[in-house]
């Protein structure tokens, strides 16, 4: 393999490298299964779990349907993982959805994606989750009463700095943090679930008795408690994000699916019934924070411990969340949809350092008094759009694209009932009611157009000579160079 850097690097970089010389300056392979595992686990688990369960009850209206709900958001998101699958194997490249409509439908959709993705969904949620940590990690120095917005903002704004540098650092100790928090988090969850069990033994089993007695529900409350639901399954694709980094990606992709999806559905199920046991439908509404409530019913004096391991999910759940992103946004300044310096690599540890630190700086900027379930919705709802068309893409590729390789192949049946329930999450809500929100975010995806036009269909030359000495002296400041080109 002959590797060679573009033409953008400066002469300075050449004794950069010269002290390095044993990688070539790309993303390496440094992901086997257990990391593979842990990181779609890990980002999978985080402040969802804790979050969530209230919004999906609301909205399904009683105990039954909530929890078929969780059970359905799981056999969705493990469909969806499988056609990811299908997609991922036969487009080897980091990027995700990215890659795939790129390949499928060309630039614009697939800058569309990286537009919304890139400039919003992933700090967005980033976002939240360190806000979440923020809250749990401040809540026992203000007992009695909600920690004030000044500590929790800057403590969520440290953690995102200190998540940011382990990920600038080193693959390895990023993956590392991964499996530790992993572990940490599957540790809560056992406690919960362990905890619900007991009390279900003892015969604890009024609140789960006329499960489907509760308020009728429209069309479109169905869709939003599964975009409820499924902000918890959010980072199921996430894999998908990292092909280039993944040892022996035709094996290791579809066995992190088919382990790490169906374990975390089953975590789901089993802990909204121990939440279930615990509370009635009342309590668990009126909760501020689900998992301290159920904590503090039943494992006083030691309900420390779920505060405790909540901060440890939501950090490892914002790690997962941030060491994925950054690579999407590395993609799309690689394909020349995003600004160039996005697709630098730090030469000394591998990383793409510029595009982790974008996504964090985004982050902090959208640490600010904000309606939750609102971005919830928000990221339902372009997730599920683009979503949409990613499936699409799978069956259109079927026909346009016979000649590429497919080492894993779903049955079209599978994509099918993907598509179609696709459809249905993305247009029941707006159908049912139509909220200025649905309005506001097609509005936004649709508005990356403009730059598109602008920057990448038409290659404005002022924009490049703007950009060019910024460019150089961002690379400079950082440390980086363009990657290399292999052949």
């Amino acid at each position: 393999m002959i590797c060679r850097k573009d033409s953008g690097d400066l002469d300075g970089d050449s004794s950069m490298m010269n002290k390095h010389p044993v990688k070539a300056t790309v993303l390496q392979k440094e992901l086997g299964l257990v990391s593979a595992v842990c990181l779609l686990v890990g980002t999978m688990i985080g402040s969802g779990i804790f979050i969530s369960p209230k919004g999906v009850l609301l909205y399904s209206g009683a105990v039954g349907p909530s929890l078929l709900i969780w059970a359905a958001c799981g056999v969705f998101t493990m469909l969806g993982a499988l056609c990811y699958t299908e997609l991922g194997t036969m487009i080897p490249k980091s990027g995700g959805e990215y890659a795939y409509l790129m390949e499928a439908f060309g630039s614009p959709l697939a800058y569309l994606f990286s537009w919304n993705i890139v400039m919003v969904s992933k700090p967005s949620g980033l976002a939240i989750i360190t806000l979440s940590f923020a809250e749990y990690a401040s809540a026992p120095f203000y007992p009695g009463c909600s920690p004030p917005f000044i500590v929790t903002k800057c403590l969520a704004t440290a953690a995102i700095v200190f998540i940011v540098t382990i990920n600038c650092f080193s693959v390895k100790l990023a993956s590392y943090v991964q499996n530790i928090f992993t572990a940490a988090k599957l540790l809560i969850i056992v406690i919960i679930v362990g905890t619900g069990i007991f009390f279900l033994a003892q015969g604890k089993t009024e609140n789960l008795s006329n499960t489907f007695n509760g308020k009728s529900v429209s069309v479109g409350e169905i869709g939003l408690a599964f975009y409820t639901g499924l902000w918890a399954y959010s980072g199921w694709g996430q894999v998908n994000f990292i092909t280039e980094e993944v040892k022996n990606p035709l094996r290791n992709m579809p066995l992190s699916i088919i382990i790490g999806i169906p374990l975390v559905t089953i975590c789901y199920v089993m802990v909204n019934m121990a939440y279930f046991t615990v509370m009635t439908t009342n309590e668990l509404l009126m909760s501020p924070a689900v998992a301290v409530t159920f904590g503090d019913k039943v494992l006083y004096p030691m309900s420390w411990i779920v505060p405790l391991f909540v901060v440890f999910s939501t950090f490892g759940s914002a790690n997962g969340s941030c060491f994925t992103a950054a690579r999407l946004a590395y993609v799309s300044g690689r394909e020349g949809h995003m600004v160039e310096i996005l697709s630098f690599i730090s030469p000394r540890h591998l990383t793409p350092s510029p595009a982790l630190m974008f996504n964090g700086f985004l982050a902090i900027l959208y640490i600010i008094p904000t309606d939750i379930d609102t971005l919830i919705n928000f990221s339902g709802f372009s997730q599920c759009s683009f979503t949409l068309l990613t499936i699409v893409s799978l069956i259109v590729m079927r026909f346009t694209r016979k000649e590429l390789k497919r080492p894993f192949k779903v049955p079209i049946i599978i994509a099918i009932i993907m598509l179609l329930v696709s459809c249905f999450l993305v247009l029941a809500p707006i159908i049912d009611n139509p909220d200025i929100e649905f309005l506001y975010c097609t509005i936004f995806i649709l508005s990356g157009l403009l730059p598109y036009y602008l920057f990448v269909h038409l290659k404005v030359e002022w924009s490049r000579r703007l950009m060019r000495p910024i460019t150089m002296h961002l690379q400079l400041l950082m440390e980086v160079v363009p990657p290399e080109k292999c052949e």
